[in-house]
């Protein structure tokens, strides 16, 4: 029983990852196309600005949640729907289709960067 409920469970896993399938040329052409090298660098690793954050090796999943809260909070979402309000990133993040968001997390996920090893 726990083997099938498993296998069951990676199933549905599987097929949510094929669902939304990320294409990392494609997100780099939405980082481009916005021209996010503006703030964040040529290779998201070198802002401009102290503050701004190195987006380069981050998690695809949380750059992906900031986007989206970015664009909840451009649409005047209330702060209860987890948004972001910056007037800038609300702007670029409206923008943004779910496949967009999908693409250039995953692009930015896949650069080198000093955030962390991977093994």
């Amino acid at each position: 029983m726990k083997r099938s409920m498993l296998a069951l469970a990676g199933l549905t896993l599987m097929l949510g990852a094929t669902a939304q399938a990320q294409d990392i040329a494609a997100g780099k052409a939405v980082f481009d196309k916005l021209n996010c090298a503006s703030c964040h660098g040529a290779d998201a690793k070198t802002s401009v600005q102290p503050e701004y954050p190195v987006l380069a090796g981050q998690h695809a999943d949380y750059l992906a949640h900031a986007l989206r809260a970015y664009k909840r909070g451009a649409t005047g979402s209330p702060a209860t729907a987890n948004v972001r309000k910056n007037p800038i990133m609300g702007a670029f993040a409206a923008q943004l289709s779910d496949q967009d968001i999908a693409n250039v997390a995953a692009w930015l996920a896949a650069q080198p960067s000093s955030l962390g090893t991977r093994k």
